[in-house]
């Protein structure tokens, strides 16, 4: 099963590590890792994908809270809460897909960020279902290259972290 696992943490050198160094000596990967500061400096936010059975993943999340440098940690994926990853897609814009690569993007909300003769540059927002459901009508279309952020997530409603 997914896990969608948010950490707070101080702002550190080496929080990073120990972090993904706690997954990796528990043979779990980490499909998806995102860390930014939060609106205090001194504190980050981590959102962390990874797949396991719920008794392992309890482990993991138990062993993290007792990290020197975490704040707190939450598995939301028995919670409700919204995530979203970025995209950004080169296309080979040739002229004889131009017209169907813009009604695509236009079809998800997505936007060209930089055009050239040859190539597009797209940028979408989404959950895993959108960005999968754009790549799939890209594709034949002539994608160059691919980058994504991967996920980040909160919780819905009133509910936090801090």
């Amino acid at each position: 099963m997914q896990h969608t696992i948010s950490v707070l943490m101080n702002n550190r050198f080496g929080v990073l590590s120990r972090v993904s160094g706690l997954f990796s000596s528990r043979g779990f990967n980490i499909e998806s890792l995102n860390v930014a500061q939060t609106s205090d400096p001194s504190v980050s936010h981590m959102t962390i994908v990874t797949r396991g059975d719920n008794a392992k993943v309890e482990q993991v999340t138990k062993q993290l809270n007792k990290l020197v440098d975490v704040i707190k940690v939450v598995d939301l994926t028995e919670e409700k809460f919204v995530d979203r990853e970025l995209l950004l897609v080169k296309m080979n814009a040739e002229p004889r897909v131009r017209e169907e690569i813009l009604r695509v993007v236009d079809l998800f909300r997505a936007k060209v960020v930089d055009v050239s003769p040859h190539a597009y540059t797209i940028e979408i927002t989404g959950d895993e279902g959108k960005i999968a459901g754009f790549l799939n009508l890209l594709t034949p279309l002539g994608i160059k290259e691919i980058v994504r952020t991967g996920r980040i997530a909160i919780s819905r409603g009133n509910q936090s972290i801090n």
